[in-house]
């Protein structure tokens, strides 16, 4: 059986210490645990062969996802790992990822323990492996994913990009 990588931290929002979370990636078709707390799907598109009450998902966050282009390039460039991970998180930054964010971004700060789902067979190189990262703080989120971010987020006038 495999087991799912899991990291603790803690959350500082508002200059106040959070609680000791806990933070997996699993694949979704791993029988449920009574450590993953939370289980969050975070792929576009269900997972082959499994019923709604067989994933065991509390909550489906589907546009997280990378978008079914990105998908399949990444697919058919398994070694690309890097420019994926550019690529998704500059597709985070999107207006349409902004309530998805900000949903994943409660459910941690509310569950001691949220465990983030995926179907690839690629374990460690995948969507919620990057989606694990942004919430750890490990890798700077694209600008306006962060959680005090994604509330004041506004829309930039033209004349303020092209400085």
């Amino acid at each position: 059986m495999r087991h799912s990588r899991q990291t603790r931290f803690t959350i500082i929002e508002q200059g106040q210490i959070g609680l000791l979370m806990t933070i997996a990636i699993k694949r979704v078709y791993e029988p449920k645990s009574r450590s993953d707390g939370a289980r969050v799907l975070v792929d576009r598109l269900w997972p082959r062969g499994l019923t709604k009450a067989g994933a065991a998902v509390d909550e489906w966050l589907k546009d997280l996802a990378p978008s079914n282009e990105l998908r399949q390039w990444y697919h058919a460039r398994p070694g690309q790992w890097e420019m994926f991970r550019k690529k998704y998180l500059k597709e985070l930054a999107q207006p349409a990822c902004e309530e998805g964010l900000r949903r994943l971004y409660e459910l941690a700060h509310k569950r001691k323990r949220l465990t983030l789902l995926f179907a690839s067979k690629q374990e460690t190189q995948n969507n919620a492996t990057v989606l694990k990262e942004l919430l750890e703080g490990k890798r700077k989120p694209p600008t306006g994913t962060g959680p005090g971010a994604i509330s004041s987020m506004h829309p930039r006038s033209a004349a303020a990009r092209r400085r």
